[in-house]
């Protein structure tokens, strides 16, 4: 969807990265490994980006070395609050899709989005499912979401017991998902004990 929008997936997947780290200075080199681009392709997309005004290059001279080129988000920029939140929609789109194919194949009990889809980097999942599935298709629902989201995805499966267990002994995981960014999508679980 984004794509076709901003004309190229590798475009989308270098937007996405700034969006998600929006006060990181990168290398070109870590963001090549973190996305999993070729240098030169990369290169040309931050070129054209920075030239937009959506991205800000930077070179610093580190110590006696050769200088080195920084890039960041220009959060300045008159439509990055915009194009942000695009982005953000964008991935609750693509999680809606996520939601609906995770229904045909379990009965999930409760499912919350933090980390990545909550612009919460600190979170220590991105996903958290409560309920029994069947974990081959879950991986390939899991990676299909992934490949449309352009990042991987940490998720974190737990069944009733586990949740309500770690939910009363206030287990400091559970609690930072239930009382920080989160994006709550399914919970049948509410009904039985408050959250």
């Amino acid at each position: 969807m984004l794509n076709k929008l901003f004309g190229s997936a590798a475009r989308v997947k270098v937007l996405n990265y700034f969006f998600l780290y929006p006060e990181k200075n990168s290398l070109l080199a870590a963001i090549s490994k973190e996305l999993d681009l070729p240098a030169s392709s990369l290169r040309h997309e931050l070129a054209n980006l920075a030239a937009f005004g959506l991205v800000v290059e930077e070179r610093r001279r580190e110590g006696k070395g050769a200088e080195k080129k920084y890039y960041r988000v220009n959060s300045g920029f008159l439509l990055y609050p915009e194009i942000k939140a695009l982005f953000t929609k964008a991935q609750i789109l693509f999680s809606e899709k996520f939601i609906r194919g995770l229904e045909k194949i379990s009965q999930p009990k409760f499912l919350a989005l933090t980390g990545l889809f909550t612009n919460y980097p600190e979170a220590q999942t991105d996903l958290l499912l409560v309920g029994s599935v069947r974990r081959s298709l879950f991986l390939k629902l899991l990676g299909e979401l992934e490949r449309d989201l352009g990042r991987e995805i940490n998720y974190t499966i737990l069944n009733e017991h586990e949740f309500n267990y770690r939910r009363d002994v206030m287990d400091i995981f559970l609690y930072n998902i239930l009382e920080g960014k989160t994006l709550i999508l399914i919970d049948n679980l509410s009904d039985k004990k408050s959250v």
